[in-house]
């Protein structure tokens, strides 16, 4: 995903570098070329062979290092680099940056770059929350730089607060979000529905379907990493939700009409690949029903088509995709969804496929417009995802 980007990878000198080794880790599985500079004092908490033994790069420490393979290295970095993160970030560097002081070579590359540049502050919560380094904080704010707030937690000094540096896996998802891909959805209002709902019988039982949420849990990240603003309303999931999308929970049928046309005026795009109920119980106990030796029936009422309504007040420009699970006649049933929806695009799918259906990590999916269909080889959600968003750019 991030083969021939570059990420520069600042560390400084607090507790919390040794978390940076399994970013760096995590950027080279995708393929991202990783370079690393460390001020002085960030070399008392980790060795530099560590990193350089995981990205193949010599660690620049020493802004005069005459052993390198750049003449002004500083430069030759900054040029390089697609994104610049510097974490942990101490309050000493913090300042620094904010005053335009470069005096290493962390901070005459932060300084030189025009890329995106993204900060993660680490300290004790007493000196997060000093006055002069939250004004430097929000002067780098508005220089454009990025801030990963620090979390809430046990600190190396015993103290509890929110000083404490995120987890890479957190760090590496605000690069991915710059780097990734292509922003050609920036600008465009996105709204994704994905999960299962669930219909109530009674407090304790209720009616659903095998939906993980894995396909439109997809579909709102790849847009999120296209540059759009997503918002997800989601039923029950079994997947990672994505960062950086707005997400609205729901639980039944009802709850998503009412989450949905609440908020489809506004969106440019909207894909509806959650598995509503068609069908909710007539009434709802307020109490456990109690079984019998007698057979139960459970009256049903149709539910709200949503697809539907968002086809009949569609706007000018707004694009409406909806998707289709089937298990026979699939081009037909979908084709007639598409016409009868007021839809742009079907994504169909059987659950005859191997490899396509509910719960799985793969689909397989043909993708019906009013110009015809396009059948897609079996793909991993994420690339369906990709693929849907670039069909749907196309109309």
């Amino acid at each position: 995903m991030l083969k021939g980007k570059c990420a520069v990878l600042g560390v400084t000198g607090s507790i919390a570098a040794y978390k940076i080794p399994n970013l760096a880790r995590l950027l080279k599985k995708q393929g991202c070329d990783v370079e690393i500079l460390m001020t002085p004092n960030a070399c008392n908490f980790i060795n530099p062979i560590t990193f350089e033994s995981l990205v193949g790069h010599k660690c620049l420490v020493d802004t005069f290092d005459r052993n390198f393979q750049y003449s002004v290295e500083h430069v030759a970095l900054a040029k390089k680099a697609d994104v610049v993160m510097i974490a942990p970030a101490s309050a000493n560097v913090i300042g620094k940056i904010a005053s335009g002081i470069a005096d290493d070579m962390l901070t005459t590359t932060v300084m030189a770059s025009n890329c995106t540049k993204i900060i993660s502050p680490a300290m004790n919560h007493n000196m997060f929350h000093n006055p002069i380094v939250q004004d430097n904080i929000e002067k780098l704010r508005k220089f454009g730089y990025q801030i990963v707030e620090p979390e809430q937690g046990m600190l190396a000094n015993g103290d509890s607060g929110d000083g404490r540096m995120p987890e890479p896996e957190v760090l590496y998802e605000y690069i991915l979000r710059e780097i990734a891909c292509e922003k050609d959805l920036a600008g465009k209002k996105v709204l994704v529905t994905a999960g299962a709902t669930r219909e109530s019988i009674d407090p304790v039982r209720f009616i659903t379907n095998h939906s993980s949420g894995k396909m439109g849990i997809a579909v709102a990240k790849a847009a999120m990493l296209r540059g759009a603003d997503v918002t997800l309303v989601a039923g029950h999931v079994e997947a990672k939700l994505p960062p950086f999308v707005r997400y609205v929970p729901v639980e039944s049928a009802e709850d998503m009409f009412r989450a949905v046309t609440q908020l489809s005026d506004n969106m440019d795009i909207i894909v509806k690949a959650a598995a509503v109920a068609d069908y909710t119980p007539l009434t709802t106990a307020d109490s456990k029903l109690k079984k019998s030796d007698a057979d139960m029936s459970i009256p049903l009422k149709r539910t709200k088509d949503i697809l539907k309504s968002l086809g009949e007040r569609k706007r000018d420009g707004q694009i409406i995709c909806g998707f289709s699970m089937e298990t026979d006649n699939v081009l037909e049933n979908s084709s007639k969804k598409l016409v009868s929806k007021n839809c742009d695009m079907i994504c169909a799918n059987s659950l005859r496929t191997a490899g396509a259906g509910f719960g799985t990590d793969t689909n397989v999916i043909t993708m019906i417009t009013k110009s015809g269909a396009e059948e897609l080889p079996l793909m991993s959600k994420e690339e369906a995802a990709h693929k849907i968003l670039d069909k749907l750019l196309t109309l």
